[in-house]
């Protein structure tokens, strides 16, 4: 398993086994700038990872050639670069980029794929802004987290909500484990060291060239990022991580409850 330094966390990898994670983005590549390096350190350990795009990244790219085949583009993008850290099951829920509201088709959608699949750890966007760097809380990001959050308490453990769901035969499943990124620096209370992964985090993204102008700036600004979330985490010097702001849904202590 990844080497997690804590904080606050109460997710604790020596107890707390994963087996499965499911990880929702708005766009094609935000989940390889925010947690590739985790993932890659979790599907080397033998976990199972999923991904959830939830729109198809139509108004991404900068180049107006690439306007006609911008969605193609950037789905198989997302496939080269979801494999490059041991990922192939990628599911899409095709809204329209830079539309994306966390209302209940969204929602509904969340639901039936997390009682699908029925991870340890749901992963996605934070819904909160980030207010010292704004690019980091596109307005999809924010409603891709607050879907989520609304989605994984009560909705997915609830067999009243979106009745539909448990009739088809997709029962209620309660979650332990929120893990949320690119939120707010003051919301981080886990750290993962992806030091081994970072080779791997930076080959994924650069597979999304569509979305690069520059990508020597692209590239210092993560390597910076993560260096800079080691430092925050207290690792040695030379390391480089990844921060979240983890949520235990559902452990011993849980009261039960709609």
């Amino acid at each position: 398993m990844p080497d997690l330094t804590v904080s606050q966390s109460p997710f604790n990898p020596a107890i707390h086994r994963i087996e499965r994670v499911l990880c929702f983005a708005a766009h094609p590549d935000d989940i390889d700038f925010g947690a590739a390096g985790t993932i890659a350190a979790w599907t080397s350990a033998g976990v199972q990872v999923s991904y959830c795009i939830m729109t198809d990244g139509d108004a991404g790219g900068f180049d107006p050639a690439h306007r006609a085949r911008i969605i193609a583009m950037r789905a198989a993008e997302q496939e080269r670069a979801a494999a490059l850290v041991g990922v192939t099951d990628i599911h899409y829920l095709h809204e329209r980029d830079g539309y994306l509201e966390p209302n209940h088709q969204v929602m509904r959608g969340v639901v039936k794929l997390i009682r699908e699949i029925r991870p340890d750890v749901v992963l996605s966007m934070h819904p909160e802004r980030n207010w010292k760097r704004i690019q980091k809380s596109h307005p999809d990001h924010l409603a891709v987290g607050e879907a989520v959050t609304r989605a994984v308490y009560p909705a997915v453990e609830n067999p009243f909500a979106y009745p539909e769901l448990a009739e088809s035969g997709l029962a209620a499943y309660k979650l332990p484990w929120l893990w949320l990124y690119a939120g707010p620096e003051e919301r981080e209370n886990h750290f993962v060291d992806v030091t081994d992964h970072v080779g791997s985090k930076l080959e994924a993204i650069h597979v999304h060239v569509s979305q690069h102008p520059d990508v020597a700036a692209m590239e210092a600004a993560v390597k910076d990022g993560m260096i800079a979330g080691a430092k925050r985490a207290g690792l040695p010097e030379g390391r480089s991580a990844e921060a979240f702001h983890v949520v235990a849904v559902n452990g011993p202590g849980t009261i039960a409850g709609f």
